[in-house]
């Protein structure tokens, strides 16, 4: 049961969003969306993550299909992977404020490595509530419509799709029939943490760049970032470089 000045924190989300502050919303179930594991163990957003995760995955099928009904399946999937990335849905979380409503405790309020993961995973939360509070898409699609055709349009602007480790992939093996290597370092003396992971991408013997990340995952796409786009004549770059990367 959420109290009224729970439940008024939680209108104002909810015309954040772009809803009707009298929307038939379950307001139990959105401030279960908002409540970290660290706040309550037992009772905490794990589980409306799940059902939000096919929900933000179904609404990305949909606006991608109605948008672009010739488009290949490949491309479908490629746009739809950055879509639903932690990345993009942080993204989404922050733009909205999720930090504001999220119940945290303990070493999460200070945990700046995991913010993104709890960003990412509260946004979830917060479709998978909206969509079981009338067991439809209508509270979700009627506002996530907009900002997910927005981000699918730069999407498919970038040469790549944002995946620059299977694009270097499938060109070095188009090329020389072997896959890039990733050689990943932890930065030392360096308490940043979009700074935390140094990657250079080889191919044999051949330095093709360098990038850096939060994580060794986001370090290793900035690399292949770098070497993708310096070895396809679509976009001018420096034969080898240091690009950052987040994820």
């Amino acid at each position: 049961m959420t109290t009224e000045k729970r439940q008024k924190e939680l209108k104002s989300l909810i015309e954040k969003l772009g809803l009707p502050a009298n929307s038939p919303v379950d307001w139990g179930l959105l401030d279960l969306a908002l409540t970290h594991s660290s706040a309550d163990r037992k009772q905490n957003y794990e589980q409306l993550e799940f059902v939000g995760d096919a929900v933000v995955r179904l609404a990305a099928s949909e606006v991608l299909l109605e948008t672009y009904p010739n488009a290949p399946v490949g491309e479908f999937t490629a746009i739809r992977s950055v879509l639903v990335s932690d990345r993009s849905l942080a993204a989404l979380g922050d733009n909205y404020g999720l930090d504001r409503y999220l119940k945290v405790a303990g070493g999460a309020v200070t945990d700046r490595n995991g913010r993104q993961s709890r960003l990412a995973d509260a946004f979830e939360a917060v479709l998978g509530a909206l969509y079981l509070s009338t067991h439809s898409m209508d509270l979700v699609r009627s506002w996530l419509d907009s900002v997910l055709l927005s981000h699918a349009k730069k999407v498919r602007q970038d040469p790549a799709f944002y995946n620059y480790k299977d694009a270097l992939q499938e060109w070095s093996q188009g090329q020389y029939k072997i896959r890039p290597e990733y050689r990943v370092y932890e930065t030392e003396n360096n308490h940043n943490p979009t700074e935390r992971f140094t990657a250079e991408v080889w191919l044999r013997d051949r330095y093709l760049g360098t990038g850096i990340g939060q994580s060794k995952k986001a370090a290793e796409q900035a690399a292949a970032k770098v070497a993708y786009l310096s070895v396809n004549s679509q976009v001018k770059t420096p034969t080898s470089g240091v690009v950052m990367g987040n994820g």
